[in-house]
């Protein structure tokens, strides 16, 4: 299987640069509907319409006041930008454990090492984004954990950060736009993120 190197990837551009100056694409790992792969597509090609079934992850991380931390897409991204979504979501390359991936892409977009890193499930959506046109098909990884740093948040990837209260998360997401999958992720996510956060933080 192809493996894009997981220090070549731009925010905007579903492709890396070689040292030749090539682009290479990025592959995602495409998958059955119970999760098993079944081979790999280039990443622009697997959300073109009616989109093709891969593998995805989203993390949620949470303050030691049970707060989720969102974050908006840069504008720059080619896919859903300006938006704001859950704290960091994205693909593994095939071949990835999705686990290592969800750590990876926190690490490279915030800046953080998230603490009690945990599993909290799969769930898997097909999600449209009128703004593109592209869908998003997806078998996706749920992770929840804490946050204890301060994030530091690369510009080209990420426009904007929040830390809300499941308050403030229901006021935002009336007035802002938010990601196609969004509410579906958190959802599913739900059950962890209560056991992580406790009952009085609300979620």
């Amino acid at each position: 299987m192809p493996i894009t190197p997981a220090n070549g990837q731009t925010a905007g551009d579903p492709a890396v640069s070689t040292p030749g100056g090539a682009a290479e694409p990025i592959m995602l790992e495409l998958v059955d509907e119970d999760g098993t792969t079944i081979g790999t597509a280039e990443k622009l090609a697997a959300h073109q319409a009616p989109g093709q079934l891969h593998r995805a992850f989203s993390v949620f991380l949470f303050d030691e006041k049970g707060r989720l931390l969102l974050q908006r897409r840069a504008l720059g991204k080619y896919h859903s930008p300006g938006v704001w979504s859950n704290t960091c979501c994205g693909h593994p390359y095939p071949g990835e454990a999705p686990f290592v991936a969800a750590a990876r892409r926190t690490s490279e977009e915030l800046g953080l090492a998230p603490t009690l890193l945990a599993e909290a499930g799969t769930v898997r959506y097909n999600h449209p984004d009128p703004a593109s046109g592209l869908v998003e098909q997806e078998y996706n990884h749920l992770f929840v954990g804490l946050v204890r740093a301060e994030p530091a948040p690369d510009p080209e990837e990420i426009g904007e950060i929040a830390f809300v209260t499941p308050e403030e998360l229901a006021e935002r997401h009336a007035q802002a736009p938010f990601s196609a999958w969004f509410m579906t992720v958190l959802d599913a996510a739900r059950p962890a993120v209560r056991e992580l956060t406790g009952r009085s933080a609300g979620w």
